[in-house]
C-alpha cells in the first residue's frame, strides 16, 4: 500500500519595508515551525487509529556459512544487519514491558485471539470480529468471508489444544505522529507491533448449501504454521492487542 503523509508547513512572509536583525529572524523561525493547536488536535484525531499497515514486515534471513559471516565483508555486513534487527526487537520489547507486558501472559492472550478470530471468519461473524482487529485488517477479512460465502455455504474449523509452538519473530515501534509532523518531541505516543509464529493442529470441514462436505474432513488434523501480526497502542488507556496484518513467507 502507498501511505500519504501530510505535513504541516509555515510561509513566512516579510515585507519590504520590514527589517529583521539575525536574532530576530531566529526566533521568528523558532516560532512558526511550532505545530498550531488545530494541527496537535489533527494529530491526536489521527493517533485513534491503528497506522493501517505492518511496520517493517518481518521475512527470514537467509542462513550463511560460519566462515563466510566471520571471515568476509559481506559476511560482515550481514552480522552487523542482525544484531542491528535484534536490538530494535529488544528496545521494543523493553519498552513494552514498562507497561506491565510479561511473554507468558501476551503468548495466552494471543492464542486466544487466533482461536476467536479463526472461529469468527469461518462463521461469517463479522460483527464481533471488528473490536479484535485493526480497521485496515477488518476490510481484508470481510473480503475473506465474502470469497468464502462464494464458495461455500457454512464451515466447520476447530484448533486441536495445545499449539504446538508459538514464538515471537520481530517485535517493532511505531511512532504514527512522527511520520504525520505533529508532536515531534512526544516519543511515548507509539504503537508497538509484534510478530508471532503460531504452529497447530486444525480440523476443518466445508459444506455447501445442501450440507454435503465439499472441502475438508474434521476427523483429520492437519499442521498449519500461520505468521501473524498484533498491534498496540501504548498511549491510550485501556488498549488492547489487535490482530493488524498476516505475513505470508
Amino acid at each position: 500500500m502507498t501511505l500519504h503523509s501530510t505535513k504541516v508547513t509555515s510561509w513566512i512572509w516579510i515585507s519590504d519595508n520590514c527589517t529583521l536583525n539575525l536574532r530576530d529572524s531566529v526566533r521568528s523561525l523558532a516560532t512558526q515551525v511550532k505545530p498550531s493547536a488545530q494541527a496537535r488536535q489533527r494529530g491526536a484525531q489521527i493517533s485513534l487509529f491503528s497506522p493501517g499497515f505492518v511496520y517493517a514486515p518481518y521475512t527470514p534471513r537467509e542462513p550463511i556459512p560460519f566462515w563466510k559471516r566471520w571471515f568476509t565483508r559481506s559476511g560482515w555486513r550481514r552480522t552487523k544487519d542482525d544484531v542491528i534487527l535484534e536490538l530494535k526487537s529488544a528496545y521494543a520489547i523493553a519498552k513494552l514491558r514498562r507497561t506491565g507486558y510479561t511473554k507468558q501472559q501476551f503468548y495466552l492472550e494471543a492464542i486466544d485471539l487466533y482461536k476467536k478470530i479463526n472461529f469468527l471468519v469461518a462463521h461469517g461473524d463479522k460483527k464481533s470480529l471488528r473490536k479484535l482487529v485493526t480497521e485496515k485488517m477488518y476490510s481484508t477479512l470481510k473480503n475473506d468471508i465474502k470469497q468464502r460465502t462464494s464458495m461455500w455455504s457454512t464451515v466447520y474449523w476447530e484448533m486441536v489444544e495445545p499449539a504446538v509452538k508459538i514464538r515471537t519473530l520481530r517485535a517493532r515501534l511505531h511512532h504514527l505522529l512522527r511520520q504525520i509532523g505533529v508532536d515531534k518531541n512526544d516519543v511515548n505516543k507509539v504503537f508497538v507491533q509484534l510478530t508471532l509464529e503460531f504452529l497447530t493442529k486444525q480440523r476443518f470441514e466445508a459444506y455447501d448449501s445442501n450440507g454435503k462436505v465439499v472441502a475438508g474432513d474434521k476427523n483429520k488434523e492437519i499442521l498449519v504454521r500461520d505468521i501473524w501480526v498484533f498491534e498496540k497502542s501504548l498511549f491510550h488507556t485501556g488498549a488492547h492487542w489487535r490482530l493488524c496484518g498476516k505475513i505470508v513467507l
